[in-house]
């Protein structure tokens, strides 16, 4: 059931909205955080979403945010906005708990790069959201913290292993969050929460200080309410780092000011096969597509069908890759004490003993060519890339048995591929299906193409994107 309960309140403030507030002395940071805390006060017990409430700390980083806005020092567009971290991303004295009896008591000697961004870029930290463990189990029972609930109706899930960031997010108690995505995990729950979530261009983002998965495909970027919101997180968290080799030497571009929506001329490529005549795909997220991609033709964009290369092979590649890598950064403690572990995620990581070193060097060679084949098959003509991004609405939790794979679990994301080849992918809603779940599209783009993304993702938001629309919370 949806509803607008947060209308009116400081919840439907805009990161934009809420900063020309603060900046204007209408506002105050310290509102917003005694806002969110009773928000999560009031309604998280249920939810789940967050594992660690840092409220003292959250109130003296508001009060400087306010005094250095009053004294004109301004340092960026989430100076004074508060934010939470899924927990896999340190944060200097807090636990890292990644969801896992194994890291419960681990405390951060320092930032991950995204938190040290964010700290000094003005934003308050609110505290660590639930994740999957090691950002790779499932909905499990049998962890330290239970699993986070989706806002929108309690016996579903909120998807992936950013679980409490879609949830916290859509539930109002926060416009952003960071986590990461390495097969879907910002995507998935911004799909199935009905918010937006970026997995920005391999290398846009750090990754140091965040608890790894499978290094050659760990993203780490936003989740937010708006395509507006999320550019702004972007804006404050990407760019070069030093101690992360994998990030683009080059300063990272303006994300914000050719926020306009104006799609004129924008090349638009959409391919039906990989998801429109696969019978997992719900008719109306094949629906919802289409009346997307005719609004953007009407707006003025260049809409073309192109051929991809077989979703299988992306599949494939992935899985093989992710497990490998997933068993190799946990393999000491899978030896050492695999009963510490969560059920589904020992059965989720374990398969990885049995790649071979060969296998997995072809496994990385398949990903250079999948990558080589949209750039020519799509992005050599094409501006943006539209596909599913879930083929159905959130799973129920009692889908969920206590053996990985569930027995009967209908949630296939398309998310995947573009954790294999590193192009940047965003989770963007549009609208509900008949049972009153999110549903919504995978915009794609070139590497570094963010700005199109956003550019395409406003203009669609603006028709179909029912940013008015909360759930109700009870």
């Amino acid at each position: 059931m949806s509803g607008t309960p947060l209308s009116g309140t400081l919840s439907g403030l805009s990161v934009a909205e809420a900063g020309a507030r603060l900046r204007a002395g209408t506002l105050t940071s310290v509102e917003l955080v005694e806002h969110s805390l009773g928000l999560i006060d009031a309604y998280d017990g249920e939810l789940h979403t967050f594992v660690l409430v840092t409220r003292d700390l959250a109130l003296r980083r508001a009060e400087r945010a306010d005094r250095e806005l009053r004294e004109g020092t301004d340092r960026g567009p989430l100076h004074g906005i508060p934010y939470a971290l899924k927990d896999i991303l340190a944060a200097e004295g807090l636990p890292t708990t990644n969801h896992s009896r194994l890291t419960l008591d681990d405390i951060a000697a320092e930032d991950s790069t995204v938190e040290a961004r964010l700290r000094a870029g003005g934003a308050v930290l609110l505290g660590k959201l639930a994740t999957y463990e090691f950002a790779f189990g499932g909905p499990s029972t049998d962890l330290p913290f239970p699993p986070a609930g989706n806002p929108w109706h309690r016996e579903h899930i909120p998807s992936g292993s950013s679980s409490g960031a879609g949830a916290a997010v859509a539930a109002g108690f926060l416009r952003v969050a960071f986590g990461s995505d390495t097969a879907g995990s910002l995507r998935g729950p911004a799909f199935h929460c009905g918010a937006v979530g970026l997995k920005p261009t391999y290398g846009s983002v750090s990754g140091h200080g965040a608890t790894p998965l499978a290094p050659s495909m760990d993203h780490f970027g936003p989740l937010a309410w708006t395509v507006a919101d999320t550019a702004a997180a972007l804006q404050a968290v990407a760019g070069p780092d030093p101690r992360d080799p994998r990030t683009r030497k080059a300063p990272a571009p303006d994300f914000l000011t050719p926020l306009t929506g104006d799609v004129r001329g924008l090349r638009v490529a959409y391919s039906r096969a990989w998801y429109g005549s696969d019978p997992s795909t719900l008719p109306e997220i094949t629906e919802s597509i289409d009346r997307a991609l005719v609004h953007l033709e009407k707006l003025g964009a260049v809409v073309e069908e192109c051929a991809l290369p077989p979703y299988e092979l992306f599949d494939a590649c992935g899985r093989v890759i992710l497990m490998a890598e997933g068993f190799a950064t946990h393999e000491e403690n899978l030896r050492r004490a695999p009963r510490s572990f969560g059920r589904f995620t020992y059965q989720k990581l374990m398969p990885g003993a049995g790649v071979t070193p060969d296998e997995l060097q072809r496994a990385h060679h398949m990903a250079d060519r999948l990558r080589a084949a949209l750039d020519r098959r799509v992005f050599a003509s094409h501006d943006l890339l539209i596909t599913a991004c879930g083929q159905t609405t959130a799973a129920r939790t009692d889908a969920f048995g206590t053996d990985w794979p569930p027995p009967k679990l209908a949630n296939d994301m398309q998310t995947i591929p573009f954790g294999v080849t590193g192009h940047p992918a965003m989770s963007l809603p549009l609208g509900f299906a008949g049972n009153g779940l999110p549903i919504g599209a995978q915009l794609v783009g070139p590497a570094f193409g963010e700005a199109d993304l956003f550019r395409a993702g406003l203009a669609l938001e603006a028709e179909f994107g029912r940013r008015d629309v909360r759930p109700v919370l009870a």
